[in-house]
């Protein structure tokens, strides 16, 4: 049976009232007497009365809806992000429609897509592994749709950004590795276009160069899909400890490459931090019960969310075009467990 909503029509037919004297009881008008008002309002509650949103958006030229693009929403960091993201889309009386490319380009291209067949109001996207033609974005940005990117974001856009401190990050991580005792350190990351392949790359490299390490590029592996293809993380770990040389600690750039080097190693009976020391971003919240427990750079998931959300409010919102842009830089932490330290 198809379900039917509750429409002003019913209202007023049930309660002999014209459509208009219910449309303004309900929008609380002045021109409306208390008692009529009293009326509409308890029938309405009574029968569960919810206002029309598509009749809503035509009428305010508004969705009051947001798209969302991440690549995978089981991905503590996205989680979190998304949580970040809805805290300020309910307050401010907007809604969200999550969509997942799964590190795929045509699925980022067909989501982004249906998103703006709904008519959302804004897009907030984090791009995926596989994405370097941005075409499909600038084609809804040059029309007019407000877009706000956050963690992998491009330049190639003018519009505000949201980034954690990636460069600090890695830098944090190798340099804490190093003053453990740890010297052939390899760096495990996920595409190279990223921009926080980038970003955490150059901070690998820094730390390396200020305590006099020479850079290795064997010591590098990227693993385009950031270990979320089976084997993936497996066959990156295998190529570092067949080198001649193998390292003795391990910077890992992603959520699913930080737990899952630890399950590779282990299947390899590599001891952590023993044989191997391991530094992973991740935003896991529960790092401290792996075995060994992990040590982390966690980004400030959560914050992100928020500030891309009311970046987005902002350009959706203005009554003037808005022609400076943002990228807006958050710090990350360092929470040292026992994977990372040597004995």
């Amino acid at each position: 049976m198809k379900f039917e909503a509750i429409t002003i029509k019913d209202i007023a037919k049930a309660l002999g009232l014209s459509t208009s004297t219910v449309s303004r009881a309900l929008r609380d008008s002045y021109e409306i007497s208390a008692e009529t008002r009293k009326l509409v309002l308890e029938y309405a509650e009574k029968l569960n009365y919810r206002p029309n949103p598509i009749a809503q958006s035509l009428k305010e030229k508004r969705s009051r809806s947001i798209g969302i693009v991440v690549c995978e929403i089981a991905n503590n960091f996205f989680s979190q992000v998304i949580n970040g993201i809805e805290s300020v889309a309910y307050n401010k009386g907007y809604y969200v429609i999550i969509s997942q490319s799964h590190e795929s380009f045509e699925r980022e291209v067909a989501n982004t897509q249906y998103l703006a067949s709904r008519s959302v109001d804004g897009l907030l996207v984090s791009l995926s592994t596989e994405t370097t033609d941005l075409s499909h974005f600038n084609k809804l940005h040059d029309k007019g749709l407000p877009i706000v990117f956050f963690d992998r974001i491009t330049e190639e856009m003018a519009t505000h950004k949201v980034i954690a401190n990636n460069f600090n990050g890695a830098y944090q991580a190798t340099e804490h590795l190093i003053r453990s005792g740890f010297r052939r350190i390899a760096h495990l990351t996920i595409s190279s276009h990223l921009s926080i392949t980038k970003e955490r790359l150059a901070g690998y490299k820094a730390a390396l160069a200020d305590h006099h390490i020479p850079f290795d590029e064997s010591l590098v592996k990227y693993c385009r899909y950031g270990g979320l293809i089976e084997g993936e993380t497996d066959a990156a770990i295998e190529s570092l400890l067949k080198l001649t040389q193998r390292p003795d600690a391990i910077v890992t750039a992603s959520d699913k490459l930080s737990t899952g080097c630890l399950a590779a190693l282990a299947r390899k009976n590599v001891r952590v931090p023993q044989d191997m020391g391991i530094v992973g971003f991740t935003n896991s919240p529960v790092t401290d019960i792996f075995h060994p427990a992990l040590t982390c750079i966690r980004q400030p998931a959560f914050e992100m969310g928020q500030v891309a959300m009311e970046m987005l409010i902002q350009l959706i919102e203005s009554k003037h075009p808005v022609e400076k842009f943002e990228t807006r830089v958050l710090n990350t932490e360092l929470t040292v467990r026992a994977s990372s330290t040597r004995p």
